[in-house]
């Protein structure tokens, strides 16, 4: 039987840029974490010395930083779902013509336009002690004294990461609402469905696609942040992408490489369970 060499020619060129801009750094990143160091400089070894410190001496250190960032992709994700099936539901269902769906859609992209850090820090005169959210409810009398949970605090953390990962939430929401076939819900009506048996036996199962893609997107992207949780905190809080910012900062490259790798097997095994609850090629 012969060979069909041409799906592998044509998948060759895809396979080389994954070989060289993912595989090889991955590997080099392993080596790495094999590496011993001192205060200035790598030696190159095969020791599990960073692992043994990772998971031995630090181990309570460790696991609360992962429970920490954990309790962050949870609380993101929870956040990120509400508001972007909602906005992808109101666009989907009840904003009428594809101009002004489009329209709105844009609407709602314009913020993300704009640096991270610049949206990040915009959030700071407005929850500060002095700011607006502590102003407004003094003058309305909601409050007797400025509330310092606002600013620098995991409320602050969350807010910040909410409003940074919304739209990748909202995105592929939208794009499978836009995919159901309007005679599916045309047949709940018809069979007496009410609305909200409709939005559940009907549009959220054929959302399953686009919610498991955008919970893998906020996942990812809230376990590997580390700036937002450094100037949002105010350093008081801590995240795995944080503690390895600050190995790498102390020159422990082959530590944050061990810490990096940990970090890489927890997202993978996240994604994995999501994959395995919906499996996104088969229902697509």
């Amino acid at each position: 039987m012969a060979v069909r060499i041409a799906p592998y020619i044509q998948a060759a060129p895809l396979v080389a840029v994954l070989a060289v801009f993912l595989v090889v750094p991955l590997a080099m990143l392993l080596v790495v974490s094999f590496f011993d160091y001192d205060s200035v400089r790598l030696i190159p070894a095969f020791i599990p010395d960073n692992y043994l410190t990772l998971f031995g001496e630090q181990l309570s250190t460790t696991v609360r930083t992962y429970v920490n960032t954990i309790r962050y992709a949870a609380l993101t994700w929870a956040i990120t779902f509400g508001i972007g099936f909602w906005v992808a539901y109101f666009l989907a269902f009840h904003v009428r013509g594809v101009l002004w769906q489009t329209s709105l859609f844009l609407l709602c992209t314009i913020p993300f336009w704009t640096s991270n850090i610049i949206r990040m820090i915009s959030w700071v005169p407005f929850l500060g002690r002095n700011g607006i959210a502590n102003n407004v409810l003094l003058k309305l009398g909601l409050i007797h004294q400025p509330l310092e949970m606002l600013l620098f605090s995991d409320f602050a953390v969350v807010l910040a990461l909410v409003h940074l990962y919304t739209l990748f939430m909202v995105v592929p929401i939208f794009n499978t609402m836009m995919r159901i076939d309007r005679r599916l819900i045309e047949a709940a009506n018809d069979a007496g469905a009410k609305g909200w048996q409709t939005l559940v036996h009907v549009i959220l199962p054929l959302c399953k696609p686009g919610i498991a893609i955008g919970t893998v997107f906020v996942v990812t992207l809230v376990m590997g942040d580390f700036i937002t949780v450094r100037l949002m905190s105010g350093g008081q809080s801590a995240s795995v992408g944080l503690m390895i910012y600050n190995e790498i900062s102390l020159l422990q490259y082959p530590a944050a490489a061990a810490n990096a790798i940990v970090l890489l097997l927890v997202v993978m095994i996240m994604v994995g369970l999501i994959l395995r609850a919906v499996d996104i090629r088969k229902e697509l």
